[in-house]
């Protein structure tokens, strides 16, 4: 990425294909998070002038692969700042998201940028997923590197609605860095499909991240 180039122009030609109404809430939410962001730690201090290049432009792309039927619901686990959930949120305004944190502080600020942004279509709880009721079940489960793969399976499996017209089918979305095959393979999990994030975006400087999808 042309390091002279605005972030925002650099996102727009990495994702031509996200409504001008998904661009103002994006821009709203950037804004709040630097403001959290100088009282508590939600994304690095080193990547704070980056956040959209870095961190929104990693939760983004998978505008690239999901297709939400209407009323869809989806969690987003550990939420911790907001991504993906806010995000996504503002892009599939149809959809119904909940944020979960354990962690109060980040919960608060998660909040209050829902709140200042306008999101009806957002459910903000401080806990842990594994808590919520067994009724409680949803379209997907989201999670940006919380844990282990196999840990976060643990955690989220009995918490799929079966059965969809989504893309791809319910199940978990994970957003994974690093090797991940020594997970996949001591766990014995089979992925549905994997996504090479570099692949899609050459420039972003995703190397070795992936969007994992479990199918349950």
């Amino acid at each position: 990425m042309p390091e002279e180039e605005d972030q925002w122009i650099t996102l727009r030609r990495w994702f031509p294909e996200l409504p001008e109404e998904a661009w103002e809430g994006l821009a709203a939410y950037t804004e709040l998070l630097r403001e959290w962001n100088r009282k508590i730690n939600l994304v690095s201090r080193k990547d704070a002038d980056r956040i959209e290049t870095k961190h929104l432009a990693h939760s983004l792309i998978a505008t690239k692969f999901l297709r939400l039927m209407p009323k869809a619901s989806l969690l987003d686990v550990g939420t911790g700042g907001g991504m993906p959930g806010i995000p996504l949120a503002i892009c599939y305004p149809a959809a119904n998201f909940t944020l979960i944190d354990s962690i109060a502080k980040k919960i608060v600020a998660v909040d209050d940028m829902v709140t200042r942004i306008g999101l009806k279509n957002v459910t903000v709880i401080r806990g842990r997923a594994e808590e919520l009721p067994a009724k409680r079940n949803f379209d997907f489960v989201l999670g940006r590197a919380v844990t282990d793969l196999s840990v976060f399976y643990r955690w989220v499996r009995n918490k799929i609605r079966k059965g969809s017209h989504h893309a791809p089918a319910n199940g978990i979305l994970y957003w994974k860095g690093g090797d991940y095959s020594k997970e996949l393979e001591t766990s014995r999990l089979r992925p549905a499909r994997v996504w090479d994030l570099a692949e899609h975006l050459p420039e972003a400087g995703l190397e070795e991240k992936y969007l994992v999808h479990f199918k349950i």
